[in-house]
């Protein structure tokens, strides 16, 4: 009975070992067709792969105030971290506004040029060919001096 088991757990250990080199080996062709018969890609493929590319890309942050807006751009000033440390410094960003561009200012939808000078924002971009873009501005509510201290005890 004991050689039974040793048996057969041996061939459950060679089996198992034999399916994991199987699985570790590649089952895709090692050679490439001739580059005469491969034709390019059409442009709206080429074009959907990009913008593919693009969605799949991360949007990133910045927060700030506005210091000037046009309809087709956006100036924010606002601190960013400093790589590697744990300080802020100083910066300012242009930010390209387009029809796919979501601004929101009191919860209502608004155009580039509505938003003024010291409005508070917080800007969801995407870098496309060296070019900030804004996917998304919200406004956000200005806070007053009152509001931020604490009330006073009599």
């Amino acid at each position: 009975m004991k050689r039974f088991v040793t048996l057969l757990v041996a061939v459950a250990f060679t089996t198992g070992a034999a399916g994991i080199a199987l699985a570790q080996t590649s089952t895709q062709p090692t050679t490439t067709p001739p580059a005469s018969t491969t034709t390019p890609a059409p442009k709206d493929k080429v074009d959907k792969a990009v913008e593919k590319k693009a969605e799949k890309m991360p949007a990133k942050n910045a927060v700030g105030v506005v210091k000037s807006a046009s309809a087709d751009s956006v100036v924010v000033a606002g601190k960013e971290k400093v790589q590697g440390a744990k300080e802020m410094k100083d910066a300012e960003w242009t930010f390209a506004v387009d029809s796919k561009t979501a601004i929101r200012k009191a919860g209502k939808a608004v155009a580039a040029a509505d938003l003024k000078p010291g409005d508070q924002v917080h800007v969801r971009y995407m870098d496309h060919d060296g070019k900030a873009t804004a996917v998304a501005i919200q406004v956000r509510p200005a806070t007053s001096a009152a509001s931020t201290k604490p009330a006073e005890k009599k």
